[in-house]
């Protein structure tokens, strides 16, 4: 007679009522297998022309700021120090922002932009250290800017866009959508590509190849692994574009940026590579390292941070800045230079072509 569930699982544990050496044997139980985790190489700090990284961009979708902030995430922060913070997710208008991140001294130059019609909905931010030549919000497009999900900071050499692209929701209810944002994202990026090189960050809600997830027959009808949105992010890579991960890693499995809370996916490292940095092509010179900070918690995502090489310096004279290259100073947005004594100088490092 075949043994109920109940009855196999205490033979298992040996607790048969004969305790004679003539009991049944029972079946092992398979074990479980170890988790297959990834680990975060030391970063390079060279790129491939041999230059040294100058300029280091941190993203991180946040899963509501607030609680962010009270589960310690300005301390990882500070202690990463990147040059810019690019935070998703933060479901928080600016009325509302803790005063923690608000009074930030790292950080003077701060940005926010949030959902216009859904409060806890969406939106992004920005954390400069050094203030950007100019700061625009969203595309240019009301249906996708009202929901707070794009900032584009220019500096002298490139523009650094965060974004938080939409999600096709449950039951792919905003598929359709999606499709729409990735054709005019696309084509905002690509008209900013024609001025200046670009480096784009943020939560972009696609696992782009079957490596990028680690169920991927499973959730190919499920959203961030569409054929739809996957073509959609693999149309912005052939207009020109880099996944820098990819490009430095292109083998590197079980590398993800997102775990559901459930099920403890994080800790058997069922998850999704959703955050990317992505560099137009003329900057491809300049990489040096994309990591994946997979340890930092917080959030249902981890941190990613960008290490890059420029050939351009800002050299700021009290609050006049210039572009310094090949030896030449060149005045940015205006004519003529007034220096009065004492001269204080700050030279930072910035990306350049």
């Amino acid at each position: 007679m075949k043994r109920g569930k109940k009855e196999e699982d205490a033979a298992a544990d040996g607790d048969n009522d004969t305790g004679s050496a003539s009991a049944k044997k029972t079946k092992k139980a398979k074990e479980p297998e170890a988790p297959i985790m990834y680990e975060d190489p030391p970063d390079k700090m060279t790129s491939k022309d041999g230059r040294e990284a100058n300029m280091k961009i941190t993203s991180w979708n946040v899963d509501g700021l607030r609680a962010w902030v009270k589960k310690k995430g300005l301390d990882w922060v500070r202690e990463e120090a990147p040059d810019v913070m690019c935070l998703q997710e933060t479901k928080c208008a600016e009325k509302s922002l803790p005063a923690d991140i608000t009074s930030m001294p790292e950080y003077p130059h701060k940005y926010w932009s949030a959902s216009d019609e859904k409060e806890g909905y969406s939106g992004v931010a920005m954390l400069c250290k050094t203030e950007p030549l100019k700061v625009t919000y969203g595309i240019g497009n009301e249906e996708h800017d009202k929901e707070g999900r794009v900032i584009t900071a220019e500096f002298p050499n490139f523009f650094l866009v965060t974004a938080y692209v939409p999600n096709s929701g449950r039951g792919l209810v905003r598929l359709d959508y999606r499709k729409t944002w990735d054709v005019d994202f696309r084509a905002y990026l690509s008209e900013l590509d024609m001025q200046k090189p670009l480096v784009l960050c943020g939560d972009l809600n696609v696992a782009h190849q079957e490596i990028d997830l680690k169920n991927p027959k499973g959730n190919k009808k499920n959203a961030g692994f569409t054929p739809e949105e996957r073509e959609g992010f693999g149309q912005l890579l052939e207009s020109g574009f880099i996944d820098s991960f990819r490009e430095l890693y292109p083998e590197q499995a079980n590398a993800y940026t997102f775990w559901t809370y459930m099920m403890n996916s994080r800790g058997k490292n069922v998850g999704w590579r959703l955050d990317y940095f992505v560099l137009s092509s003329s900057l491809l010179p300049g990489l040096c390292d994309s990591k994946i900070r997979n340890k930092a918690l917080g959030s249902d995502h981890c941190p990613i941070t960008l290490h890059i090489a420029g050939k351009g310096f800002i050299v700021e004279f009290g609050e006049r800045a210039f572009s310094l290259r090949g030896g030449t100073l060149t005045a940015l947005n205006f004519c003529i230079l007034q220096v009065t004594s004492p001269i204080i100088a700050r030279l930072q490092l910035a990306v350049g072509v």
